[in-house]
């Protein structure tokens, strides 16, 4: 079966190798945070608004997709649900209206009515000299000249330019497969931050898509290097503040578990490091 990698793990790996194997050999997660289901469910009434006839494409109509959706997401997560109803600092009321705040930005930034996308949470996938690359795009525009913009929803603030690498990372791999899929390479690639209300555009051409696949075959080649020696040990930046697994690390005083037997094989499997799902935070 044909090695697999996702925009996700292989920034996973870029960010710390222990992250990866964590994620990745352990199957580890993280808890489920009100942000990233926040997330998810503004993801879901952006994708789902697009299903109305253009002039029906209003705030009022997002905002009443926002409960239905809510309950789709819990009746296929049902601990999405639980997390909010164990917060007692939270009431549905105040959870929907964080979530409105989110949504009616982005009528700030872009008009739907004037939007009709090409796809909507688009899986593309292409193989790359032996290496198959997969991933979901948010949003998937084409001009009547062919031209595609390549747009991804952030429902956080925009990174400093510490942080905002991975973002572009991850929209320049999506460029890549779009690239040799179609033959062409996206005209724009398009952030759209609804935490604070800024579009970040970014044009790309073939020397930052060969640059990026040359990236990958790194990313790659080394994640291949680490399964074998069996060595995953941390990579510590600023990002740790932020990781689920600090309390695993050793670079934090941590202990991992025991790597399960079979570890390089669980790495190169393509349902592990190839595992895709919507981008949703």
């Amino acid at each position: 079966m044909t090695p697999a990698l996702s925009p996700s793990r292989a920034a996973d790996f870029k960010q710390c190798p222990l992250l990866f194997r964590f994620r990745t050999i352990d199957k580890l997660e993280g808890p489920p945070s009100q942000a990233a289901a926040r997330g998810t469910l503004v993801h879901a009434v952006l994708e789902h608004l697009f299903d109305l006839p253009a002039a029906e494409r209003t705030t009022e109509a997002a905002a009443a997709l926002l409960e239905p959706r809510w309950r789709a997401l819990v009746d296929e997560r049902p601990e999405l649900g639980t997390m909010i109803a164990d917060d007692e600092q939270l009431t549905e009321e105040a959870w929907f209206a964080g979530a409105r705040t989110l949504v009616e930005q982005w009528f700030d930034l872009e008009d739907p009515t004037r939007l009709e996308p090409a796809a909507r949470e688009l899986y593309v996938e292409t193989e790359i000299e032996g290496l198959t690359l997969r991933g979901y795009v948010d949003r998937l525009d084409v001009a009547p000249d062919g031209a595609m913009r390549v747009v991804d929803y952030k429902t956080g603030r925009s990174p400093s330019e510490l942080f905002e690498a991975k973002a572009l990372f991850q929209m320049k791999f999506y460029a890549l497969v779009l690239w040799r899929i179609h033959g062409e390479v996206p005209k724009l690639l398009q952030l759209v931050y609804l935490g604070n209300g800024e579009v970040v555009r970014y044009t790309p051409d073939e020397h930052d898509l060969l640059a990026i696949e040359r990236n990958i075959r790194a990313i790659w080649d080394a994640v291949v290097r680490n399964a074998q020696t069996g060595d995953w040990r941390p990579r510590t930046s600023r990002l740790c503040d932020w990781c689920d697994f600090r309390d695993l690390c050793p670079a934090w005083g941590g202990t991992p578990p025991p790597l399960p037997e079979g570890a390089s094989s669980i790495a190169l499997d393509p349902a592990n490091s190839g595992g895709v799902q919507p981008d949703e935070e």
